[in-house]
Order: structure tokens, then sequence, then C-alpha cells
């Protein structure tokens, strides 16, 4: 693949990098602003809760990124697990019935013997 930050200066380079930074943090900052005033538009009148502050919002955004789905990347982790099952099953779609029984019995064969050996 062609890389273009490859052949770009030095200042270049840290101007992208800047603007990247700072475009982060706004991005950030707009989420826990909706996060807030969603809250305070819907739940104090909903469920009776009090209003929250931006820092209140940011730690809620926080917790709850926590809560349901921790820090190992949103599932990332074991991406390769998936795309070994989606190989498998684009195999297994894409065999006529007779290769299908032939695996299956291959299968069961192979899950007997492995029985026996481990009583």
């Amino acid at each position: 693949m062609f890389n273009k930050m490859k052949y770009k200066s030095r200042g270049e380079k840290a101007v992208i990098m800047l603007f990247c930074a700072i475009a982060f943090v706004a991005f950030i900052a707009a989420v826990v602003w909706v996060v807030m005033s969603l809250w305070n538009l819907i739940l104090p009148e909903v469920i009776g809760v009090k209003p929250v502050s931006y820092w209140q919002a940011a730690g809620i955004l926080l917790l709850s990124k926590i809560l349901f789905s921790g820090f190992n990347g949103g599932g990332r982790k074991h991406s390769w697990q998936k795309r070994g099952r989606d190989k498998l099953k684009n195999k297994w779609m894409s065999m006529k019935p007779e290769e299908r029984a032939q695996m299956k019995d291959r299968w069961k064969t192979y899950c007997e013997r492995r029985e026996t050996k481990s009583e």
C-alpha cells in the first residue's frame, strides 16, 4: 500500500498529529455533552433524578464503558477466532450434501476415538 505519511516532512506530520489529537478531544467532549444533555432533558422528568454536570456525565460515560464493554478493545481481542469460524461456515455452506455427510462421518469417528482415548 502507498503510505502518504512517509513522504511528509517532520513539520507536516506534527501538524497532522496535532490536528488528529485536537479532533479526538473535541469528539470526546461532544459525546460527553450529548450524554449530559440527554440525561438532563429526559431523566429528571421521567424517573425524578437530579440533573448532572459535565464532569458527572463524563464519569457516567466512563462507568458505562467499564461495566458494559471493559477495556479489551470492544471485542477485537479474539477476531482471529471469528475469522476462522466464518471461514469454516463459508466452506460448509459451499459443500455438496454428499461432502457434508462425509465430513460428519469423519468428525463422528474422530470424536469417538478421542472419547475412548480419554477413558
